[in-house]
């Protein structure tokens, strides 16, 4: 649950209707902090839209992904998974987030909650990750 939230914040993360922050308190965040987090929620709110034109806005081409199982995938072989629903993420949940942010580049580390049927196995898995993420003409990308 968010635990504090700003309504005078151009941040509103009440418009991911499928993500969920856990144990964060917004208002001890600066702004790029905020920015850095606003961005993951988007990713995660994409992946559970299956909006690959979103996720290809936001992750590089060269992107490799690595599952829980071990298994990597480029960009393209894991979103053509997400099109054809082979994953399905229905809700994430941004669990104790640490989003550092220093000029151009930030990372959020946390426990992703995934709400999800992958592959034919459905449930809530969790895993802990870092995401990366670098700013270009003043707008955040994903760094993988």
């Amino acid at each position: 649950m968010i635990t504090e939230f700003d309504s005078n914040s151009k941040y509103d993360f009440s418009v991911f209707e499928n993500v969920e922050l856990i144990n964060v308190k917004l208002s001890e965040l600066t702004i790029e902090q905020l920015e850095v987090l606003y961005q993951q929620a988007k990713y995660c709110q994409a992946m559970t839209e299956a909006d690959t034109d979103t996720l290809r806005e936001m992750v590089p081409e060269d992107a490799v992904f690595t599952h829980m199982s071990g298994k990597q995938q480029s960009r393209e072989e894991y979103f053509a998974d997400i099109e054809n629903g082979n994953l399905k993420y229905f809700k994430i949940g941004i669990d104790s987030p640490v989003v550092e942010a220093d000029g151009d580049s930030g990372t959020i580390t946390y426990t992703s909650v995934l709400n999800a049927n992958a592959y034919g196995t459905k449930g809530v898995f969790r895993m802990s990750g870092t995401h990366r993420f670098v700013k270009r003409d003043g707008k955040w990308f994903t760094d993988n």
